[in-house]
């Protein structure tokens, strides 16, 4: 399956990397992976959204936001679901960050550098 930098992306789409990771924040249905050292990778999926996001904010005049949830109206999820799944990436997000850390931390102890705290 084929992936893309943020770098890539943003060249494709014409969307600048910042706003990228601020529609991360926004729209529910976008969260691209991360790597170990978490860099961004975006599959075909996702820059096929970028690119309906950004017609409907460029375009048609959405918020971000709104433009998340028309996406999401257009896949047929309620709006309670709406709720669900931002929590859902959201929880997603706090793992990977805890499990970078925690792989962090076991790096610098097999190093001997293990932290006082």
């Amino acid at each position: 399956m084929a992936s893309f930098s943020i770098s890539e992306v943003e060249e494709l789409t014409g969307i600048k990397a910042h706003v990228l990771r601020y529609w991360e924040d926004v729209v529910p249905s976008f969260k691209p992976q991360k790597d170990d050292g978490g860099r961004r990778f975006y599959t075909q999926r996702e820059v096929d959204l970028i690119f309906r996001l950004k017609y409907l904010i460029y375009e048609k005049k959405f918020t971000a936001e709104g433009a998340g949830q028309q996406i999401m109206e257009e896949a047929g999820v309620a709006q309670d679901n709406f709720e669900l799944i931002k929590l859902i990436h959201q929880t997603r997000a706090d793992i990977s960050n805890l499990y970078l850390k925690v792989k962090n931390k076991r790096k610098d102890s097999t190093n001997g550098n293990e932290d006082e705290n």
